[in-house]
């Protein structure tokens, strides 16, 4: 998938307007990461892994955004709850995580996926991990000083 385009997508965002991937790349390269559940164990390291990082990371124009099956209004619970500064996307069909090719059929959620996204759409990176989630913060790291 590495110097694929990503596949366009329109999902609602905790930020209260649809997010639309093409219109999002305009403002520069992004981090498109899936992960299974709000409030899990790891999905929560992985989540307070990027705030950590949202800082360096936004400084770097390079935005961070999550997705998973879950509601808006888990998502909203857990960003407000975990003062996350980026924005979740609900993707409760599951549409988008098959998409990008993330969907685990047996559990029903996304796997643990990160994409990095350039201006014009080509994925730059893929990081598969599920029991890491640091390894995808890393991956973000990377990417954003290049």
């Amino acid at each position: 998938m590495m110097g694929d385009i990503a596949p366009d997508f329109v999902l609602p965002s905790t930020g209260g307007n649809d997010f639309h991937l093409n219109e999002q790349l305009r403002n520069g390269k992004l981090v498109l990461y899936f992960y299974p559940k709000d409030f899990t164990s790891g999905c929560t390291a992985e989540a307070c892994g990027f705030r950590d990082e949202f800082s360096e990371l936004k400084g770097s124009n390079l935005d961070v955004f999550g997705v998973s099956r879950d509601t808006l209004q888990s998502h909203q619970k857990f960003k407000n709850e975990y003062s996350l500064p980026f924005e979740l996307l609900a993707d409760v069909d599951g549409r988008v995580s098959r998409l990008y090719g993330v969907y685990n059929k047996l559990f029903r959620m996304a796997n643990r996926v990160t994409f990095v996204i350039g201006e014009g759409g080509a994925i730059l990176s893929v990081t598969k991990n599920l029991f890491s989630p640091g390894v995808h913060i890393d991956a973000a790291r990377v990417q954003s000083r290049k």
